[in-house]
């Protein structure tokens, strides 16, 4: 085929280069099929489409003929009429190319995130505009191909999918700078639209983004709101926070005082939400007479918590202990460990799990003891710890979820700051941590 259309070796080399050899395709084909005469914009569309439809109708036509090495300068002198393109081709052209190149950048290399809740606060604020890297955990191969550039699961203004889940190609990675490690900042597929009645593809279920707290085969414990990796203290995020119960001798803070202390009182929350920075300084003010940390006690289970029942009486500030799944780890089925890793047997690795009197368990209609994991697992929470939807309350995220790393903030907008505020200066360009 490059012999043929006189296209140079480095195009036919560009071909082993992840993405890149998307382009070079497109390049090759488009010079293969004008060295047989086909020069017009749908010609080409159809051959780098639908090669094997178009190139074999092409082949059998008897009209169509070899022309001469599309990539020569006599062939382009020769056929310089039928090479020129109007205005309007060139337009479009460009604009396919723009569409192409820009969908390829945000699949494999970096994309723009916005931060939507306080999750992440203080590490991360409300109108926050990130690039995550897609590079740093590798790229994952687009699982739902056929979809609307630049629209995640849904159309804007119709509010229709913005995709068409016919088409679904099994989970793949290419090789990534490093693995996701513990503090890491990740953007990742919120695992619970995989049910009803959303049931949307993996990579087209909604971004999240939380900082990992455990790695594949770690085991995980909360006591007190402080997290414990294999039984050692994980460090603290800078910007971690909590509610506190706080009473004063009756006078009001000044406003400003929270503001510069980073305390905030969220809608229907009654208590305030500070790191213990802003909790020690505070105590230290004439009118403040405690401040407390809302603590849930151990052993009092939080029924919206992941797994909590009668043997797991869990709560988001004592959790625990548990392991995260790791690929090729085996784990005994019981009536303990079923209620914690059934989800993932059934809903993530895709088996049909079957729950028989008390202690019975079948997966695919056998009777079942252990089971061996197939993928990697992660534990993500936010750093604003009681007031962030989390691994805490759903379990864990599957390694096919994670979209990637966060790496720093180009823009941060504060909706509520004056008019000559609205922009937080300070933020912009800042790395995350």
């Amino acid at each position: 085929m490059c012999e043929l259309s006189k296209t140079t070796l480095l195009w036919f080399i560009l071909l082993f280069i992840p993405v890149i050899n998307i382009l070079a395709y497109a390049g090759i084909i488009i010079n293969f099929v004008k060295s047989f005469g086909k020069f017009q914009l749908r010609q080409h569309a159809g051959a780098i489409v639908l090669p094997f439809i178009f190139i074999s109708m092409w082949g059998f036509d008897p009209q169509t003929k070899y022309l001469g090495p599309a990539n020569s300068d006599d062939f382009k002198d020769k056929h310089k009429a039928l090479l020129k393109k109007s205005s309007g081709r060139e337009w479009t052209e460009a604009i396919i190319f723009a569409v192409v190149a820009a969908t390829l950048i945000r699949s494999f290399f970096i994309e723009a995130y916005t931060i939507p809740t306080p999750s992440m606060e203080r590490s991360l604020l409300v109108g926050d505009f990130l690039f995550v890297s897609k590079v740093n955990y590798g790229p994952r191969i687009p699982m739902t191909p056929v979809a609307f550039p630049f629209a995640h699961h849904t159309m804007p203004l119709i509010n229709t999918k913005a995709y068409w889940d016919g088409i679904e190609l099994p989970y793949y990675r290419l090789p990534g700078l490093s693995d996701v490690k513990k503090g890491d900042v990740v953007v990742f597929n919120w695992p619970m639209e995989a049910d009803s009645p959303l049931l949307r593809p993996v990579d087209k279920r909604e971004n999240y983004i939380k900082r990992c707290q455990a790695t594949p085969g770690d085991t995980l414990t909360i006591v007190n709101a402080q997290v414990y990796i294999n039984g050692k203290p994980a460090p603290n995020p800078p910007g971690e926070q909590i509610d506190y119960n706080l009473q004063t001798d009756g006078t009001e803070l000044n406003p400003k005082v929270l503001e510069d202390l980073g305390i905030t009182y969220y809608e229907g929350n009654p208590n305030p939400t500070m790191n213990a920075e802003a909790a020690k300084t505070l105590k230290s003010y004439s009118n403040i007479k405690a401040v407390t940390p809302m603590i849930q006690p151990k052993g009092v289970a939080d029924p919206q918590c992941f797994a909590a029942d009668d043997n797991h009486k869990w709560n988001a500030d004592n959790f625990g202990p548990l392991i995260v799944p790791k690929k090729g780890w085996t784990v005994k089925l019981d009536s303990l460990s079923i209620p914690l890793y059934k989800r993932a047997i059934q809903v993530y690795e895709g088996n049909k799990v079957t729950l028989v009197g008390k202690n019975g368990i079948m997966i695919n209609g056998k009777a079942a003891t252990t089971y061996t994991f197939k993928m990697n697992y992660y534990w993500m929470m936010g750093d604003n710890r009681h007031d962030s939807l989390d691994s805490r309350f759903w379990g864990f995220v599957p390694e096919d979820h994670i979209v990637g790393k966060a790496l720093f903030i180009w823009m941060s907008w504060d909706d509520n700051g004056s008019f000559l505020n609205k922009i937080r200066w300070n933020r912009i360009f800042k790395g995350i941590h």
